[in-house]
């Protein structure tokens, strides 16, 4: 076999590094290529991507929010409901009644001397200030009261902790006002000795002539009772007055503050926006609820 020699074997040389160095530089671009044509469609598949997963999104958030509403209430998720609205509502009535004014301005709980005492309140009217005097006294009633409703929600807080699965079902499926009558039963002593010192304390300062709001009814309803507990009294038809001012003012205070609870449980189940956790909107917004 014949080998070439000398300046061809130089030449086939040439020929061949040249052949070698073109099949890279030609694999290099069309590497190059495949990498711009991979960047492209994937910056494709990236825009491509944004159109389609917000609407994807949504349409899966409303999937999840339609099986979720279809599943049925469990006993766990009603007392949780229940409870979480009792907190917020009996925060939120507390709160306002607490603040400054929060009866004296209000004038469905501004809480006013009983009938019995307009005897009092007529007899200082003639007095020089007189009538200041009677608004001085029902002021500190009333601030009396906003200061007792701040310890309010510690108590609520312990007989929210004590509902049973039981309670729970009962006051979903009860009147609007089931969770507050259910607070008001299991509360009410505990408040009522909450409430009635700080207002008997308001009760006990002297509004003229040293002498306080207290001393004043006890003297006027001692001397009406004598009189109507008399013969000529039975006879006329006297009825004594058994009014205790002080636990009377008492009891009108509480009216205010479940009066006040009634009315946050009423926006929780008959407003929408109101239930301002996905658990209230799924407790209260149930067929469970509504029936």
């Amino acid at each position: 076999m014949h080998f070439p020699s000398g300046p061809a074997v130089g030449v086939h040389l040439q020929l061949k590094q040249r052949a070698s160095c073109c099949t890279r530089i030609l694999f290099t671009i069309f590497e190059i290529n495949q990498a711009l044509f991979m960047k492209t469609r994937m910056i494709s598949f990236l825009l491509f991507l944004l159109l389609i997963i917000p609407a994807g999104c949504d349409e899966l958030k409303q999937i999840a929010q339609q099986a979720e509403s279809g599943r049925p209430l469990t006993r766990q998720e009603v007392v949780r409901g229940l409870r979480q609205a009792l907190v917020i509502g009996s925060d939120s009535a507390a709160t306002r009644l607490s603040a400054d004014g929060g009866y004296y301005r209000d004038e469905m709980i501004r809480i006013m001397l009983p009938p019995e005492a307009e005897v009092i309140t007529s007899n200082l009217s003639y007095l020089p200030g007189g009538e200041q005097l009677v608004e001085d006294v029902i002021l500190r009633i009333n601030r009396a009261a906003e200061e007792a409703a701040r310890e309010a929600a510690p108590v609520f807080a312990q007989a929210i902790t004590g509902m049973s699965i039981q309670d729970g079902f009962e006051i979903l499926r009860g009147d609007r006002d089931a969770a507050t009558q259910y607070l008001k039963t299991r509360t009410y002593d505990e408040l009522y000795n909450l409430y009635q010192p700080k207002i008997r304390e308001s009760m006990d300062q002297a509004i003229a002539g040293n002498i306080s709001t207290n001393q004043a009814w006890n003297a006027l309803t001692g001397q009406w009772n004598r009189i109507a507990s008399s013969t000529a009294g039975r006879i006329a038809g006297l009825e004594p007055v058994d009014t205790e001012l002080d636990s009377f003012l008492t009891r009108e205070a509480l009216n205010g503050l479940f009066l006040k609870l009634a009315e946050e449980e009423a926006k929780i189940r008959t407003r929408p926006e109101a239930r301002v956790t996905a658990l209230l909107e799924r407790v209260f917004g149930s067929d469970t609820a509504s029936g």
